[in-house]
């Protein structure tokens, strides 16, 4: 995964970025199926013990054009995974309570207590992007954001908090596709919103501004991976072995059981043989 973590030297050219590479997993789609499905156990198991050890915490960001597969990495990466531990954050356009503070305010009632893994799905960085490509700040503003941001991550990280940033990024060619499958396909209607044509009209500023992003805010303590995303099941592999590497380095442990657990046992099988008698 090294290649796609973002560092200042090796910020991707996004407008050049292959959104198709695959080169990191030369097995293709169907071992790289098989193998998704063995890192799903294990990261169930994992999930268990963060859960149980109740001591780290883990945030993982999500953030990509429409149809990048935000969705999609969070039903394949964490299918069969316990929810009891696991919650997911959307974050909608600010209420009138949230514009009242500032734009950091909701975020951080939303990070993981211990024990837990926190999947943002859109996150603070809307007010790095959105906010930018719609001009609904001046520069003066979102520029100095990108500062807050690095600092409100390096807070979350000296406080326990791991920080896992993917994005996922699509070509536009496999967008259009994506989205005329949203047009065509009655299951996937619902999905359509005809703002993401507006939205999709201003690609290249998008992009500039997630470059900037890239490079401004993927630091030691949260780094970003810019994952190539137009074919779902590398992007999820890539994800879900990213997130499994970075678990397992934890060296996690289950809490040590209560003094002499083995009379408990005992007790239990003179219950069943006094019931028997």
């Amino acid at each position: 995964m090294d290649p796609y973590r973002i560092t200042p030297k090796n910020t991707p050219d996004l407008m050049k970025y292959d959104a198709g590479d695959t080169s990191f997993f030369e097995g293709g789609k169907k071992e790289g199926l098989l193998e998704l499905a063995k890192l799903n156990k294990k990261l169930d198991a994992l999930q268990e013990l963060l859960y149980a050890q109740h001591e780290h915490r883990v945030l993982v960001i999500l953030q990509a054009m429409d149809t990048g597969g935000k969705d999609g990495v969070v039903r394949s990466v964490f299918e069969g995974v316990n929810p009891q531990g696991v919650r997911v954050v959307s974050f909608k356009v600010p209420s009138a309570e949230e514009i009242d503070h500032d734009y950091l305010w909701r975020v951080h009632k939303q990070a993981p207590g211990k024990g837990e893994i926190v999947i943002f799905n859109r996150s603070h960085y809307e007010d790095v992007l959105v906010v930018r490509v719609h001009e609904l700040v001046p520069p003066k503003t979102w520029k100095k954001r990108y500062r807050h941001i690095r600092e409100f991550e390096r807070m979350l990280a000296d406080e326990g908090v791991t920080i896992l940033k993917f994005f996922l990024h699509i070509s536009p060619e496999e967008q259009k596709e994506r989205l005329l499958e949203r047009i065509s396909d009655p299951a996937k209607q619902w999905k359509f919103n005809p703002g993401d044509l507006s939205e999709r009209a201003r690609w290249n500023d998008y992009m500039r501004a997630y470059q900037d992003v890239l490079a401004e805010t993927s630091t030691p303590w949260a780094p970003w991976y810019a994952i190539p995303a137009d074919r779902n099941w590398y992007r999820n592999l890539m994800v879900s072995s990213t997130l499994v590497r970075t678990l397992e380095k934890m060296k996690m442990h289950y809490p040590a059981p209560v003094a002499e657990i083995e009379q408990y046992a005992a007790q239990l099988a003179s219950e069943a043989e006094q019931a028997q008698a």
